[in-house]
C-alpha cells in the first residue's frame, strides 16, 4: 500500500463530502517526526473554499475520519493534521513487501514512451556535456520501466549533414594514401580536427569536401559506403562509453537523423497542403504568432533552406511524425540541454499544427550545464571539450587510490573492481543528486567523498548492513518473518523504507532525479542511527532477528534506489 497515496485519498473523499471537492495533495510528509509522520495540509485550501475556519473544519475531518492504521490525529497551528501511524501497521506493510522484487510498489497504467536522450554527434567523440543527458534520461528510463511503461530509448545521433563533407574527403584521402582507417578513426577528435583544419586552410580540398556532402545526399553508394564506415566506428566510440558508464543505450537504440532522411520532402508536402508554409528569402519556413522575435516580428521555423537542404528542424519534425505515427507513443521526455529551448518549443508547436501531435505529452526536460571551480565551462585548457571517456577513466583511477588507503587488504582484482564502481557511480551521481534544471561545478573531491550526499557514502551505507551479516554468519534467507518496530530509530527507518513509491512518484512528476538520491541519503543516514542507538547482534534472539529484517529491507532499498539512477554495489568497499 502507498501509504501517502491510501491518506491522499481517504482524507481527499471526507473533505469531498463536506463539499469540498478536488482538494490538491492533502498529504505530505512531516518535517518533523515529533510532529507526526505525515500532515494533512490541504485543510487550508478547502477552508477557504467552504468559507469556514481551518480549525473549525479539521476538527470535523477528525470525528468523521475513519483512518486504519492510525494510532493518533492530532490538529496542530490553524488548522493541520498530524497523523501518527501504528507501528504494526508499518510493520506489516514491510512484511508484505519483502522477497517482493519491485518492494511492493505497484505497476502503472502502461504507457508506450519515447525518452530522447544522450544523442552525441557521430562526426566527434562524446564530451563532458554529454554526461548530463545520458545519465539523467538514462535514469528516467529505468523508472519508467521499473513502473511498468514500455520505453523506447531513442538516441537520436547526429549523422547526417555538411561536416560529413570534409570527413568522408579526408578518409576516402587517407584511405587512397594507404592509411589504416581503423588506426585513422581511433581517435575521432584527432580526425575531426585534421579534416576541419584542411577544410579551411586547402581551398581544392574544401571544393572536394562540398561535393561530397552533395553525392552523400544524392545517396552516391561509394560514398555511402565511406561514411558507413566512419558511422560504424563512431558508434563504437560511443557505446564503449556507454558500457563503462552503466548506459543501458545499445546500438539498436540508436534513431539516427539519416533514417528521416525519405521522409523530409514528405514533411514539407504535409506542411504545404496544410497552408503553413511560407517563402522567406527562398527558404521554406513556418511561421507561428506565438514565436515573436525582438523585431515584434514572427520567427521562422525553416523546414528547408533556399539551397533546397534540411535544416535539423525537419529532421526532428520527421522524428516527432515517426513517434506517434509508427512507434504509437503516449508520451516522449526530450532530454536536451537549456540552450535548445525554443527550437524544442517551435518543434512542438510546428508539430501540433501540422497534426503530428495532438494529444500525446512531448515535454522538454532541459538540463544545465557543467562548469569547473571558476564558473567557467567545463573544458581543457586549450578550450576543447573534455572526453567524457577520459572523464570516466581518471574517475576509476581516483578512485582505486582511495580504495587502495581505505581497505589494502582486498586483493587487486578486488580494488580495481570497486574501484570502477566507485568512480562511475560517483560522476554519475554528482549529476543525478542535482537539480536538473541548474549549472553544477563538478569537483573531485567532493563527488568521490565517503561523507555526504555522495554515491560512496551510500555504496559504502550498503556494504556495511553486508558485512552486519558476514560477521553474524546469518544470511537473509534464514531470517523468520517477524518484525517488530518499538524504538523511534526502528519506527523512522521503517517508515522511510515504506516510502521509496512516494521518492519515485516524485521523481516522475517532472524527472527530478535529485529526488530519489535525497532519499536514499536519508534512508542511509536513519540506518547510521538505528545501528549506532538499536544494538543488532547482542540482542536477544528475537530482538536480533527482527533488528537483521530491518537492516536487510534497508540494503535491499539501497540497493534497488541507486540500481535505478543507474548505480551499482559492492559487497565489500
Amino acid at each position: 500500500m502507498n501509504l501517502k497515496q491510501y491518506l491522499d485519498d481517504t482524507i481527499g473523499a471526507a473533505l469531498a463530502s463536506l463539499g469540498a471537492a478536488e482538494s490538491p495533495a492533502v498529504v505530505k510528509q512531516a518535517r518533523k517526526p515529533e510532529f507526526g509522520h505525515y500532515q494533512a495540509n490541504g485543510v487550508m485550501g478547502a477552508a477557504k473554499k467552504l468559507k469556514m475556519n481551518p480549525r473549525q473544519l479539521a476538527e470535523k475531518l477528525v470525528q468523521q475520519l475513519a483512518l486504519k492504521g492510525v494510532e493518533k490525529l492530532e490538529i496542530a497551528g490553524p488548522g493541520f493534521i498530524n497523523i501518527h501511524l501504528e507501528p504494526d501497521l508499518i510493520a506489516t506493510e514491510l512484511l508484505e513487501r519483502r522477497g517482493d522484487e519491485k518492494i511492493g510498489i505497484q505497476s502503472k497504467t502502461q504507457k508506450t514512451i519515447v525518452v530522447d536522450y544522450s544523442a552525441p554527434n557521430l562526426a566527434k567523440e562524446m564530451h563532458i556535456g554529454h554526461l548530463r543527458s545520458t545519465a539523467i534520461g538514462d535514469a528516467a528510463v529505468r523508472i519508467l520501466e521499473f513502473f511498468g511503461h514500455k520505453v523506447i530509448r531513442a538516441n537520436h545521433v547526429g549523422d547526417w549533414g555538411a561536416q560529413f563533407g570534409s570527413l568522408l574527403a579526408y578518409l576516402d584521402q587517407r584511405k587512397a594514401e594507404g592509411a589504416e582507417l581503423s588506426t585513422e578513426l581511433k581517435d575521432l577528435e584527432v580526425f575531426y580536427q585534421a579534416a576541419n583544419s584542411l577544410f579551411k586552410s586547402d581551398e581544392a580540398f574544401a571544393k572536394i569536401a562540398r561535393e561530397y556532402v552533395v553525392k552523400l545526399q544524392s545517396g552516391d553508394e561509394a560514398c555511402l559506403e565511406l561514411w558507413r564506415i566512419f558511422i560504424e566506428e563512431s558508434a563504437t566510440h560511443c557505446q564503449a562509453v556507454y558500457d563503462k558508464l552503466n548506459i543501458t543505450l545499445l546500438r539498436k537504440d540508436i534513431q539516427a537523423e539519416s533514417q528521416y532522411n525519405d521522409d523530409l520532402p514528405v514533411i514539407v508536402s504535409e506542411l504545404e497542403a496544410k497552408g503553413l508554409i511560407k517563402q522567406s528569402d527562398g527558404a521554406k519556413c513556418v511561421f507561428l504568432e506565438e514565436f515573436i522575435g525582438k523585431d515584434k516580428k514572427a520567427l521562422p521555423a525553416i523546414i528547408q533552406k533556399s539551397d533546397g537542404g534540411y535544416p535539423y528542424m525537419a529532421t526532428d519534425i520527421a522524428a516527432v511524425r515517426h513517434r506517434t505515427g509508427k512507434l504509437k507513443a503516449d508520451a516522449a521526455y526530450y532530454f536536451i540541454d537549456a540552450r535548445q529551448k525554443l527550437h524544442i518549443a517551435q518543434l512542438f508547436a510546428v508539430a501540433k499544427a501540422a497534426g503530428y501531435l495532438e494529444h500525446q505529452s512531448f515535454r522538454h526536460m532541459p538540463f544545465g550545464v557543467i562548469l569547473k571551480s571558476d564558473g567557467t565551462p567545463f573544458k581543457t585548457r586549450d578550450g576543447a571539450a573534455v572526453k567524457l571517456i577520459d572523464v570516466i577513466d581518471e574517475a576509476v583511477e581516483r578512485a582505486y587510490q582511495l580504495v587502495s588507503e581505505k581497505n589494502p587488504q582486498l586483493s587487486e582484482t578486488e580494488r580495481r573492481n570497486v574501484a570502477r564502481v566507485v568512480g562511475v557511480g560517483a560522476i554519475k551521481y554528482a549529476e543525478l543528486s542535482k537539480n536538473r534544471t541548474t549549472d553544477y561545478i563538478f569537483d573531485w573531491d567532493t563527488m568521490l567523498s565517503f561523507e555526504g550526499n555522495t554515491a560512496p557514502y551510500l555504496q559504502y551505507a550498503y556494504t556495511r548492513i553486508r558485512s552486519v551479516f558476514r560477521r553474524s554468519n546469518i544470511t537473509p534467507d534464514s531470517l523468520e518473518n517477524k518484525l517488530s518496530l518499538t524504538e523511534p530509530a526502528e519506527i523512522a527507518l521503517g517508515l522511510k523504507l515504506l516510502q521509496l513509491e512516494e521518492a519515485l512518484d516524485g521523481v516522475v512528476e517532472d524527472f527530478q532525479a535529485n529526488i530519489l538520491c535525497n532519499y536514499l541519503f536519508e534512508l542511509a543516514g536513519l540506518f547510521m542511527s538505528f545501528y549506532e542507538q538499536c544494538p543488532i547482534l547482542q540482542s536477544e534472539a528475537e530482538v536480533k532477528n527482527s533488528r537483521l529484517l530491518l537492516a536487510e529491507m534497508t540494503a535491499t532499498t539501497l540497493q534497488r534506489g541507486l540500481d535505478l539512477l543507474g548505480i551499482e554495489t559492492v559487497e565489500q568497499m
